[in-house]
């Protein structure tokens, strides 16, 4: 895939492929959201946000078509992290063998939950994932993950997060997720979120078939950063005014690239980068509130808090 050229300064250094990896997810989610310009007329699922008395007039600002808002997945917008349930619906479908899933759900959890980026640790999951769909054409992988986001994801996506992002829809701004799963996945998710599109990381293919390779390296950590930014700069928007969601410290970059950092369900890393910089929190695992307020207004109440017995031990666990 061609460079791009499309990147500004940036304000911490990124190797070579991250920086490739970015460029090849922000020209993917360009390609696909222009594909997707709901030719057939559908609406996307029910579910925005309830009225709500407004805390925060300001922002999102409506009509400001040089702002934009970018959105982690896994745990920031849905519950779990959206490339171990894809490997669920891919072995219900006899891709692979219960001991790669067993391999693959440790590898995932592993990644999640000690927050260690060991490279070899790494770069063995990555290859498992990719050996998966090696072979496999692009347009059968993006038919079965519609049937696996109704089966798996579709009742794990978080009300309150999902509020937010409505708010900049109805501001008129583009709304993004920006995940480390494969641009795919990530691109059926905000379609039916009714999002703008998606910034994922993204699998070589040659003639609609996947090779098994990626192009730079997974949308992670300072990669996501320079996906945005290079989105940012291909559409003509004003990083100042944008804003970025996440739970993880890994997300670090990407939240001090904007101008309005929020973290949403935050690991204790975050939460503690956050308070220090005085920037916004909010958490859905508990329905509790974070010691700042603010959150656009379509964050909704106490209705849109929620969330899982599981996910509060897992929070748990982390902190």
């Amino acid at each position: 895939m061609a460079a791009l050229g499309w990147l500004t300064p940036r304000r911490r250094s990124a190797t070579a492929r991250s920086v490739l990896a970015g460029e090849a997810a922000a020209e993917a989610a360009r390609k696909s959201s222009l594909d997707a310009e709901r030719p057939d007329g559908t609406e996307a699922e029910a579910g925005g946000a309830p009225d709500a008395p407004a805390e925060e007039p300001e922002f999102p600002v409506v009509g400001d078509d040089r702002a934009a808002a970018f959105f982690d997945l896994d745990n920031t917008v849905m519950q779990g992290a959206a490339i171990f349930h894809f490997g669920r619906g891919l072995y219900k479908r006899k891709f692979f063998e219960r001991r790669e899933l067993t391999r693959f759900a440790w590898q995932q959890a592993w990644f999640r939950l000690a927050g260690v980026e060991d490279p070899e640790h790494m770069q063995d999951a990555r290859d498992s994932a990719l050996s998966i769909v090696k072979g496999h054409r692009v347009s059968e992988l993006m038919s079965i993950g519609e049937e696996i986001y109704d089966e798996y994801m579709a009742d794990r996506i978080w009300p309150g997060t999902r509020a937010l992002a409505q708010a900049h829809l109805d501001a008129g701004q583009k709304v993004w997720l920006v995940t480390a799963a494969p641009v795919e996945t990530a691109t059926i998710i905000a379609r039916r979120l009714g999002l703008t599109g998606a910034l994922g990381t993204v699998a070589e293919s040659v003639d609609g078939v996947y090779t098994g390779r990626l192009v730079g390296e997974p949308l992670h950590g300072p990669a996501k950063a320079e996906a945005v930014r290079a989105l940012a700069a291909a559409e003509g928007l004003d990083l100042a005014r944008c804003a970025a969601y996440s739970d993880s410290h890994n997300d670090i970059p990407m939240l001090s690239l904007v101008g309005h950092p929020y973290a949403i369900n935050p690991d204790s890393k975050l939460r503690k980068h956050a308070r220090a910089r005085d920037w916004r929190l909010r958490d859905y695992r508990t329905g509790r509130k974070a010691a700042k307020v603010g959150i656009p207004a379509a964050a909704g109440v106490g209705a849109l808090a929620g969330g899982t017995a599981a996910a509060v031990a897992l929070h748990r666990r982390r902190r």
